[in-house]
């Protein structure tokens, strides 16, 4: 199993590199290339930034205030871009546009990548709402819930679907990305299927630990444990 509940420590214990093919970036066409794990965390950092700075319409940006505005330093910023191609040029730094469309062709931000969502609770309703989402290049698609029409009434806009429709949904949409918020007891089972129909990335918001086979990634989220984090370290300042 490989499971990056707690990006990107766990993942880089895990699988400390990701093998990418055909990766075409500005300067040419690479045939593999091996990334750490932190790394692809980082670039979606980096990614983040760069839409911003090329909203406020920067062109131009240095290696040294890029890599402030992402929390790191700029040997490691210069590192971690080194692994896909050559940028900036000396003296002037990156252009924006150029390395926010490189980056985001390499970690497939190009064209909106489906999403389905199972559990439309609360928490699941909530995350329907956010338009996070479609900023970074995802969409989702549809939400699964055993009462689907008691979530329709909350003027949810996504399409909310029987869960008994899912895996044909997700099979015939070639969907390969999942939230779930189900209950613990649930988990597992919906995993399974969600696997079972192609999903191949799973964003766990439910408080267990999944099974899952070598070619899925889990990433967790327990909102309760990260409070349980803050709390110690609060309590030791005080």
């Amino acid at each position: 199993m490989r499971d990056t509940g707690k990006p990107p420590d766990r993942a880089e214990r895990l699988s400390p590199t990701l093998t990418i093919w055909g990766v075409v970036g500005l300067f040419g066409c690479v045939d593999k290339i091996e990334i750490p794990r932190k790394a692809i965390y980082r670039l979606s950092i980096y990614q983040r930034c760069l839409r911003r700075l090329w909203e406020n319409g920067l062109e131009m940006v240095s290696s040294s205030a890029l890599a402030k505005a992402a929390g790191v330093k700029s040997s490691q910023l210069r590192k971690d871009l080194g692994y896909f191609g050559q940028f900036g040029t000396r003296g002037l730094g990156y252009s924006v546009e150029e390395l926010l469309n490189a980056i985001r062709e390499l970690l497939g931000r190009t064209q909106f990548q489906p999403v389905v969502l199972v559990g439309a609770g609360n928490l699941g309703s909530a995350l329907l709402r956010y338009q996070g989402f479609e900023k970074e290049g995802f969409e989702v698609v549809a939400a699964f819930d055993a009462f689907p029409e008691t979530v329709l009434k909350r003027g949810i806009g996504t399409a909310v679907l029987p869960i008994g429709d899912m895996l044909e949904f997700v099979k015939k949409g070639g969907v390969r990305l999942a939230i779930l918020c189900v209950p613990a007891e649930h988990a597992q089972e919906v995993t399974n299927d969600l696997v079972g129909a192609g999903v191949t990335g799973i964003l766990n918001f439910s408080p267990s630990v999944l099974q899952v086979p070598e070619a899925v990634t889990v990433n967790n989220v327990d909102l309760a444990l990260e409070l349980e984090n803050l709390s110690y370290f609060v309590r030791e300042e005080g």
